[in-house]
């Protein structure tokens, strides 16, 4: 009763407060960020381990059981499950709802380190899933129709030099992977014959070529106020150094490499062929950091592509084949037109039952009100601007006019029987205040608890509760 009296009395305050309350909605809006959907995660992490050549029995005893021991006993785990296949082994852990996934990955990591594995196995490696890393921009590199696969080594190599170096230092890009194309490899064909003959065996070359051909770090040399970093480089330099390589001494000869092998360049076994428009092509796939917005880095990505393909080989094209920003700004498009649709339809609806125009404004001012105001507390909790959080917007559009629209008809009311517009102002909204107010909270009541619904159901309608519930709750003080 006394915070409606002293409304009443203080209109200038209310109009600043109101004013205020726009001004932060604003501010709030213009920091959201806008994607598809909200920040997803699954609580499941892989530890994948590769052991060239070996079959699934043995990457099974000797890769799989060792890592599900490890790390079955780490905190949260609620399943393990795993998969061996040839030359590889995948542990897929999956955790209970609610775990902090990087604390989990670090106990995971632990666990790793203690492992004892063959050596010929690479270091465990550690996966996560999430749906939001999923590249927000494709680009295409293409070269002429008749082509070959000179230019196809050409783009590969343009894209892993020049394009990828280009676009990774643009504000919000996390990475740059590139697929496809051709890949320089130097291919080392043995003559197992020669090789029987000598004694020798695959792994001697193998461990020749890595003792040959080395890049280390050899630490760091301190003169004076100056510290230097060394390296040890003893790369091979050309093919012909390569097929020089003494791979063994025997009876006082030493068996060079080309006396044993047939040594020449060629390219890597391809792993996926990219085809556009039935053209080969080397996709430049474009990955957003976790807290990014989406938009706005595909816009930046977009805004490059003019200064990109001017800096391409002669007879290449760049071309934009996906961009996830643009469905999302569509998506967003749809539910803010549904929004509005539905706040006008809202408007008519109470002018068609009040059938008092200067009552309709007042009451439709309420509605922008709250919704400005709303954003305001959606960027406070983290909330981005997505389907869901603009669906929670859309649904308390029509919910949020109701308070607006009792105290409103409460007030007329008085003021037919006779009481003056101030009087009548502080008892029809005294009146309906503690109804208005158990009505509000009712529907909060509804809606709140999906903020606590474990599993990728809360995740989903977290952004779209807590949206209806800061809209309401504005709307109760409006």
């Amino acid at each position: 009763m006394n915070i409606i009296a002293g409304a009443t009395r203080r209109r200038v305050t209310v109009v600043m407060f109101t004013v205020t309350l726009v001004l932060f909605g604003v501010i709030g809006l213009s920091r959201l960020k806008l994607n598809l959907l909200p920040d997803l995660s699954y609580p499941t992490l892989t530890v994948r381990t590769e052991f060239t050549g070996a079959a699934p029995s043995e990457i099974e005893t000797l890769l799989t059981e060792p890592v599900e021991e490890a790390v079955g006993v780490v905190k949260n785990v609620q399943r393990v499950s795993s998969v061996s296949r040839t030359g590889q082994s995948d542990v897929l852990l999956e955790f209970a709802w609610g775990t902090d996934m990087d604390q989990a990955g670090l106990d995971v990591r632990e666990k790793l380190e203690l492992l004892q594995l063959p050596l010929q196995a690479t270091r465990p490696q550690l996966l996560r899933f999430d749906p939001s890393t999923e590249p927000i921009v494709r680009l295409a590199l293409l070269a002429d129709e008749n082509s070959g696969e000179v230019a196809l080594k050409s783009l590969r190599t343009h894209a892993d030099e020049e394009l990828s170096k280009r676009i990774e230092p643009l504000e919000g890009v996390a990475a740059v992977k590139i697929g496809g194309g051709l890949e320089d490899e130097v291919q080392v064909q043995l003559d197992q014959q020669r090789l029987g003959q000598l004694g020798l065996t695959v792994g001697t070359v193998i461990d020749r070529l890595a003792q040959e051909n080395v890049n280390l770090s050899g630490g760091r040399v301190d003169e004076g106020s100056q510290r230097f970093l060394v390296r040890t480089l003893n790369q091979f330099v050309n093919l012909d150094e390569m097929r020089e390589m003494v791979v063994a001494v025997i009876a006082g000869r030493s068996v060079r490499l080309k006396d044993i092998a047939t040594v020449e360049a060629g390219f890597k076994e391809r792993e996926a062929i990219i085809r556009i428009d039935g053209r080969e092509a080397v996709e430049v796939a474009v990955y957003k950091e976790g807290d990014a917005n989406t938009v706005a880095v595909a816009g930046r990505i977009r805004g490059s592509l003019e200064r990109l393909r001017k800096e391409l080989p002669a007879g290449a094209s760049l071309e934009l084949i996906d961009d996830q920003s643009r469905f999302i700004e569509s998506s967003i498009a749809e539910v803010v037109q549904s929004a509005l649709l539905g706040g006008l339809l809202a408007v008519l609806t109470i002018y068609l039952f009040l059938g008092n125009g200067w009552a309709t404004i007042v009451i439709s001012l309420s509605l922008p009100v709250s919704i400005i105001a709303t954003f305001f507390f959606m960027q406070q909790f983290g909330i981005t601007l997505n389907v869901m959080s603009l669906g929670g917007i859309a649904l308390a559009t029509g919910m949020v006019v109701d308070n607006a629209i009792v105290v409103l008809e409460n007030t007329a009311r008085l003021r037919r029987q006779g009481m003056d517009v101030l009087h009548a102002a502080v008892t029809g909204a005294s009146e309906v205040g503690m109804a208005i107010t158990a009505s509000t909270l009712t529907h909060i009541a509804v809606f709140l608890p999906l903020v606590f619904v474990e599993g990728i159901a809360g995740q989903l309608f977290r952004d779209q509760a807590l949206t209806v519930t800061f809209a309401l709750l504005v709307s109760l003080l409006v």
